[in-house]
């Protein structure tokens, strides 16, 4: 038979529990708030360089590094270096895949930025097959934003930079800015800039829109803190208002 000492370690037990789980899941809602903020906040700072005024390129003109205008938009004037277009295997537009095409862009101020100037689709029939793209000779003038290194996907050993048997191939799975410098011998900056505009010289360029995220932080804090306000209903139902209506049951029998 239970008595009332053990009923009393039993409720304590449980008490400091249902506390401690109440804290951690309130802890954890609140650092999903705090995530949550830090993206607006960060949504909210490539907002502010997407609105700024666009730079020329007198301003990037020898920069080794674009990572301080990251977003920013700029209006280009430059010649392509043609022969070094490059082609990014297994990248996709509104759920098609293809390739995103990049060509380095000499500007004529100073300085090379690699430019991801559009995507086309892939030839199912001969994947090797690369749709035209026209590349203009002479002086170019290039709208877009300033953007990271070309994404990277999984791939296995050298052919993600479309080395080894290969050679310097025009398609890769990946392009590494290092390797590519020294392939190619120019003076590329770091990061790229993501053409924008509309469809041109045979590529799309309806890019992804940045997103902040924040709905998925919102969605878990409202998770944690529901599983928090469940732990204290069904304590308070358990602990006090059962036994309370057992109680009463009881009596009345």
């Amino acid at each position: 038979m239970t008595g009332p000492r053990t009923r009393s370690v039993r409720f304590w037990i449980i008490t400091l529990a249902t506390v401690a789980g109440i804290a951690v899941t309130v802890s954890l809602g609140r650092w999903q708030l705090d995530r949550a903020a830090q993206k607006m906040a960060l949504h909210d700072a490539i907002e502010a360089q997407h609105n700024a005024p666009a730079m020329g390129g007198a301003v990037l003109a020898g920069q080794h590094d674009l990572s301080p205008w990251l977003h920013r938009r700029v209006e280009l004037q430059g010649e392509w270096v043609e022969d070094r277009t490059v082609y990014l295997d297994n990248r996709q537009m509104h759920g098609r895949p293809g390739f995103y095409v990049l060509t380095p862009l000499r500007l004529m101020q100073g300085g090379v930025v690699l430019v991801q100037r559009g995507w086309v689709p892939r030839d199912f029939q001969d994947r090797t097959r690369l749709v035209p793209v026209q590349t203009p000779p002479g002086p170019v003038r290039v709208e877009g934003r300033v953007g990271p290194p070309p994404g990277r996907l999984y791939a296995l050993g050298n052919m993600s930079e479309g080395q080894g048997a290969q050679g310097a191939s025009r398609i890769r799975q990946n392009l590494d800015l290092d390797a590519f410098r020294t392939e190619t011998g120019l003076p590329l900056a770091e990061g790229s800039i993501v053409q924008t505009g509309a469809a041109s010289e045979g590529l799309q360029r309806e890019w992804p829109e940045v997103a902040s995220g924040v709905e998925k932080h919102y969605g878990y804090a409202a998770q944690w803190f529901g599983f928090g306000g469940l732990m204290a209903i069904l304590y308070v139902w358990f602990q006090f208002i059962a036994p309370h209506r057992r109680r009463r049951t009881a009596a009345a029998s």
